[in-house]
């Protein structure tokens, strides 16, 4: 709740992905229809182009901008509101979910606190990440309702059907939780002995409002664009494809993989160091997950521990092979990580006092860092942040800056801003908005794939100055336009500008 009142206060910055998500929100505040991102066309800036955005799931900007309705507030103050929302209902999700699946009141409080000193649940409150706190608020009650439905009926066909769109809702990687899920319950409702007509009756119950609901994700909303899916870059062999996703109880589990902020691409170490770390860690994640199968009294947390990580394994090995559109982070394996803490202590409070005590030094340790960079970023979105019109923190822009940019906004209705971050475009409210493109530094540039053709009013290019020489590139990716005047907006950035 503290946290929750000090990003009301100031709000956070944007990452990346949700900053998406917020310009199809932009576009639909200007009258557009829904889910839809409108935008200069490149072919021809005179004209707009659209796209169903189908890349990332929808609620990261819908909950924003049904609150900034409800409330009449702004996109910071309704991130922060949502922010708040779902850390408080995944720690309650969770919390009821270790005491339904058989952990006492002492193991699930221990549990909530280890996890909010944690650096994945810190994150939020420094830059909103969109479907990555939904779906933490939402998956901590799906995993309760997995436990808590005891026989096939009604209730669980509701559940499964609407369990199924709201984790879309949250966050499109949902599905292999969905998946993993529907497995376990189907396991727990057919114990040993039951009768294969049973078994299969029991699979239906489950099976058909789960497929209804993978139909109407596909048919409403996939099937109008492209995904992480699909978009593929051929088999390829790679040890990291297979101990990435062995190693995620220690990634996700204890934020590994976010204290090396990205481990596997991180550019300290060289590829057999990484491969090295992750074997070590492959290793001591299947002795972890080898006591809990041996030592945990609970057989329903067991068996989901398990069938969740398989699930995960299968799931994410098969992605990295094939090499699709999704990154080596431990985020994607978070509930493992959740699920697997309960387990841990419970394991940990077996040991001997040093053992006990070392691992609350880990932990303190772990909330230490974690607070240092809640403290560092708060900071920084408070003090050295721009804010405009959305409220957000804009980390990419000086205040000076920004308000020579919002008096140009004012004052035009048919310029377009040039800008090469997505967060920026929240700020304009009365003209159209390019998002740039960085050219690879590591291979020529073929104009064709990133200029803007045509004309279409005055144009506003924002660069930093240390892009220097870097600024007539991107000058020339707009041909219908020339003799660009400058002016230094400060020290930091300057403004290119042509009529």
């Amino acid at each position: 709740m503290v946290l929750g009142i000090m990003i009301f206060i100031y709000p956070p910055a944007i990452f990346p992905d949700p900053s998406h998500g917020f310009q199809v929100m932009r576009s639909m505040q200007l009258d557009g229809p829904f889910n839809v991102w409108t935008a200069p066309d490149q072919d021809d800036i005179s004209k707009n182009t659209s796209l169903f955005l189908t890349w990332w799931s929808p609620g990261q900007y819908l909950v924003p901008y049904w609150l900034q309705n409800l409330f009449g507030i702004n996109t910071g103050h309704a991130s922060a509101l949502t922010i708040l929302l779902f850390e408080l209902s995944g720690l309650a999700g969770f919390y009821c979910f270790f005491r339904k699946i058989g952990f006492d009141s002492v193991i699930s409080s221990l549990s909530i606190l280890f996890i909010i000193c944690q650096v994945a649940f810190i994150i939020p409150f420094v830059f909103y990440n969109g479907g990555e706190v939904l779906l933490f608020g939402f998956e901590g009650w799906f995993l309760y309702g997995c436990v808590a439905i005891e026989k096939p009926g009604l209730k669980l066909i509701v559940f499964v059907f609407l369990a199924g769109l709201a984790g879309f809702f949250c966050k499109s990687s949902f599905m292999w939780i969905y998946i993993a899920g529907l497995l376990f319950l189907w396991i727990r409702l057919s114990p040993r002995g039951t009768g294969l007509k049973k078994v299969i009756i029991n699979g239906l119950w489950a099976g058909v409002p789960a497929v209804l609901a993978l139909v109407s994700i596909f048919v409403f909303f996939l099937s109008k664009g492209n995904n992480p899916t699909s978009v593929s870059t051929g088999l390829k062999f790679s040890w990291q494809a297979f101990c990435f996703p062995l190693s995620s109880p220690l990634l996700s589990g204890f934020s590994v993989d976010d204290l090396f902020q990205g481990l596997v691409n991180h550019p300290a170490f060289s590829w057999c160091i990484i491969v090295a770390i992750l074997l070590v860690l492959t290793t001591l994640s299947l002795l972890i997950l080898a006591a809990i199968i041996y030592y945990i009294p609970n057989k329903n947390y067991k068996v989901m521990v398990v069938i969740f990580y398989g699930v995960s394994v299968l799931f994410f090995v098969v992605v990295f092979l094939r090499g699709l559109n999704i990154s080596y982070e431990g985020r994607h394996f978070r509930i493992i990580g959740l699920m697997i803490v309960p387990g841990v202590i419970y394991l940990v409070g077996k040991l001997a006092k040093p053992y006990r005590v070392a691992f609350g030094v880990i932990c303190v340790a772990l909330a230490c860092i974690s607070y240092l960079f809640l403290f560092k970023g708060y900071t920084f979105n408070k003090n050295v942040s721009a804010r405009g019109n959305s409220g957000m923190a804009q980390e990419y822009i000086d205040q000076p800056s920004l308000n020579y940019l919002l008096q140009l906004d004012r004052q035009n209705r048919t310029a377009i801003f040039a800008f090469i971050t997505t967060d920026l475009e929240l700020e304009i409210q009365h003209n159209r908005v390019i998002v740039m493109d960085i050219p690879p530094v590591s291979t020529p540039v073929n104009y064709e794939d990133y200029s803007y053709d045509g004309h279409a009013g005055p144009l506003y290019l924002l660069l930093p100055t240390s892009y220097g020489k870097d600024a007539g590139m991107f000058m020339k990716f707009f041909p219908g336009y020339g003799n660009f005047s400058v002016k230094k907006l400060s020290a930091k950035y300057v403004l290119y500008s042509a009529e």
